[in-house]
């Protein structure tokens, strides 16, 4: 899998994409991730990439010619097609779902907006999709790709060391991840569950899937409505 980032702070990126996963990742050749200064494709003399609105009003918008600029040499360099992806606040919501969907695509393209927003044409002409990581409000789309970097490799088949661990995550199958306990079996007054060290593995599942219902009804009852179980 191939993903380009087009960002106006490429420096932001070093921080998350040469460590841990997605680090291990990029060296078993699973990923390949590639970030581009949108500066570097600007017409302007002194690599301008931002212009006042039509119409007035506060701040400053992304130009449309250096983003399409930047995708379409970066088009070029990928080999097959590529999915572009602008990170909006107007964007599709992102979740699990998505992101499953998009560790089975070749090559994605992000594109972090800045400033007080981007040129309407980009949305209009250049992106396949939109997506916004919350309901909140950034300085700009380089968390945003972060968030989306980090939660599409580690589903890329072969990235994690367990093949069997993406099975009980939080949040497959719609359900919060049941509670977890590790050596020692008992730490100060509180104990471990005892059916964890039954040794039964049937009532262990049947614990394990109990308490994920439980808890997502306590906390994210939202996700029952979407889930299967």
């Amino acid at each position: 899998m191939r993903i380009d980032i087009i960002t106006i702070f490429p420096e932001m990126f070093s921080a998350v994409l040469d460590e841990s996963i997605i680090k291990r990742a990029q060296k078993k050749g699973r990923v390949k991730l590639f970030v581009h200064n949108l500066r570097d494709y600007s017409l302007e003399k002194h690599r301008k990439v931002d212009d006042r609105p039509f119409g007035g009003g506060s701040g400053m918008l992304m130009q449309a010619e250096p983003i399409f600029r930047a995708v379409e040499a970066v088009k070029k360099k990928a080999k097959g097609k590529a999915k572009v992806i602008l990170l909006c606040p107007q964007g599709e919501a992102f979740n699990q779902s998505k992101a499953k969907a998009l560790s089975n695509c070749g090559n994605l393209i992000l594109i972090c907006g800045h400033y007080e927003g981007i040129d309407e044409r980009v949305r209009q002409y250049l992106a396949d999709e939109e997506i916004s990581i919350g309901d909140y409000v950034l300085t700009g789309g380089e968390l945003a790709a972060m968030v989306l970097v980090d939660s599409i490799v580690r589903l890329i088949p072969g990235v994690l060391g367990d093949k069997n661990s993406l099975n009980f995550e939080s949040l497959e199958g719609n359900l919060l991840e049941y509670p977890q306990y590790t050596r020692p079996a008992k730490f100060r007054k509180w104990p471990v569950p005892e059916v964890l060290l039954s040794g039964d593995h049937d009532r262990i599942a049947g614990w394990r899937k109990q308490q994920a219902l439980k808890r997502t009804k306590e906390r994210r009852p939202d996700l029952l409505k979407k889930s299967k179980q």
